[in-house]
């Protein structure tokens, strides 16, 4: 992969933070929380985010896509063909015990590691924003998208997810999840978002790459389940401390 990554123009896709160098998730959240918040600065305003839950992201890669959108990139055909054959015709069984299920013969998606993982950061490369009112954040494959809305005029943000959908196509998307910042007087009254026909559910908190994210955008939440975890593991330290654990056993429990 590190080869693949040399061969690569920089700043291929700005908002993928996934194996990307000096990219993070904390990266992501500080970028999409800003550009929320930079709009929110504006009179009439407010923020839509998409959370998207993919079902299954790695397993729908298309090798035969894949590789033409590396070709695509300028990688040697030797390279492209390499990767087509190694994502293609894979034996794969399941064995529990002594037991081995039948073979079947696998020709979509990509095992989940690191390497073959972040082939799907460049699968999903061109899954980008169409309006500028709209940012698409990315993460291997949790997607958020940022709708900036100014004067309720939710047009671009509406067009975004279909356009999203139509590119997701085999992706089943049914756990998505969208959250509204609105800090307008009365908050104004928000039509739901619709994927495939079914309403997407609406939610105040949602964890956003491991931070607890709320509509009003307060930290509080997050604050309490850091702590509860905190808690949560002290307890058991404070348990094997009992028990005598020298202080070196117990730092690397910790």
């Amino acid at each position: 992969m590190a080869y693949i990554n040399s061969s690569l123009p920089d700043n291929l896709n700005p908002l993928q933070f996934a194996y990307q160098r000096n990219r993070s998730t904390a990266d992501a959240i500080s970028l999409a929380l800003h550009s929320a918040l930079e709009h929110l600065d504006s009179k009439d305003t407010y923020v839509r985010l998409l959370f998207i839950d993919y079902s299954s992201a790695f397993n729908t890669i298309i090798p035969s896509k894949l590789v033409t959108k590396l070709r695509d990139l300028g990688l040697n055909t030797s390279l492209c063909n390499w990767i087509l054959d190694f994502l293609t015709i894979r034996p794969q069984s399941v064995r529990i015990g002594s037991n081995t299920s039948d073979t079947i013969i696998l020709n979509t998606g990509a095992p989940q590691k690191a390497a073959s993982s972040a082939l799907y950061s460049l699968y999903t490369r061109d899954c980008v924003a169409r309006f500028c009112s709209n940012s698409i954040y990315k993460f291997a494959d949790d997607t958020t998208i940022v709708g900036r809305i100014s004067n309720s005029d939710e047009s671009e943000y509406r067009k975004e997810i279909e356009s999203l959908v139509e590119w997701c196509h085999d992706n089943n998307v049914n756990k998505t999840k969208e959250l509204v910042i609105d800090f307008r007087k009365g908050g104004g009254v928000h039509a739901p978002v619709y994927i495939s026909g079914a309403e997407v559910e609406r939610v105040e908190s949602f964890k956003f790459l491991g931070v607890n994210v709320t509509n009003s955008l307060s930290w509080s939440n997050h604050v309490d389940a850091m702590a509860k975890k905190a808690h949560q593991r002290l307890y058991f330290l404070r348990r094997l401390k009992k028990f005598g654990l020298s202080p070196l056993t117990l730092t690397n429990f910790y």
